[in-house]
């Protein structure tokens, strides 16, 4: 860690949609440069901490901040341009657009002058600044101009991650990025986790996957029922400990 502050937290954050408590007192961590997991069953509000912390939700409790001021309640685009982006599950690709211009969905680059005034995109600047992107992030694409919906499962979340790296110079969360892969594309996406990381971001892993998460990450929080049950060091924590946590058979507390 390089600093006392965390980069991104959450307070004792509630979340509740009607008469479901999603999130009960929620708390998460993570400070600059390190890649935290965070891990828990179906319904512990994994998803729901992540969109309340991204400005997509704005918790009805707690508190969020970044870089130790408070955060909560801004819009997602607010939360953005702090450098923060996120690689959901669906990966929210245009299918039938080429790299680049997935890259820059909703961000287009127009000519300059008379052209961008009539809306003409700048395509060889934003097709050289996806291959700039890929190549940090050691990314192979055979043809960058090919629709994405060609290419495989492995480099379509490559693709989503280059975008968010694009954008983000602070933190990037991934929502259970090598789910439905095979073994040789996993290992393909973690190795661009720890190229991110390496590229100074910080890293936000959800992921169901104990094998993926103990290779990369740093430290491992776990929420069930709503709330945080375990900050766990990846290097000395144990299956036992993580899955226990989970699922309630263990707790950090009784073992201190």
């Amino acid at each position: 860690m390089t600093t006392n502050t965390p980069l991104l937290e959450a307070r004792e954050v509630t979340k509740r949609f009607g008469a479901v408590d999603a999130l009960r007192g929620a708390s998460f961590q993570i400070f600059p440069g390190e890649v935290v997991a965070l891990m828990g069953d179906n319904g512990a509000g994994k998803s729901t901490l992540i969109k309340t912390m991204c400005g997509v939700y704005a918790p009805d409790g707690g508190d969020v901040l970044f870089e130790g001021r408070s955060v909560a309640g801004r819009s997602p685009k607010e939360i953005q341009a702090l450098g923060i982006e996120t690689v959901y599950q669906d990966l929210a690709l245009a299918p039938e657009l080429d790299t680049p211009g997935n890259l820059f969905l909703g961000r287009e680059q127009l000519m300059p002058g008379i052209l961008g005034f009539f809306g003409v995109l700048a395509k060889s600047a934003m097709r050289q600044r996806a291959s700039t992107v890929l190549t940090e992030l050691s990314v192979k694409i055979k043809d960058i101009k090919a629709p994405v919906n060609t290419l495989s499962g492995g480099q379509q979340q490559s693709v989503a991650v280059a975008r968010a790296v694009t954008w983000a110079d602070k933190l990037v969360i991934m929502d259970e990025p090598t789910a439905a892969l095979g073994v040789p594309q996993t290992q393909a996406v973690l190795a661009l986790i720890r190229t991110v990381k390496e590229s100074g971001r910080s890293v936000i892993l959800i992921s169901h996957s104990l094998p993926d998460v103990m290779q990369v990450a740093d430290r491992i929080e776990v929420l069930r029922l709503g709330r945080r049950v375990a900050q766990l060091t990846a290097a000395e924590a144990t299956e036992e400990q993580i899955v226990g946590a989970m699922t309630g058979a263990w707790t950090q507390e009784a073992a201190a």
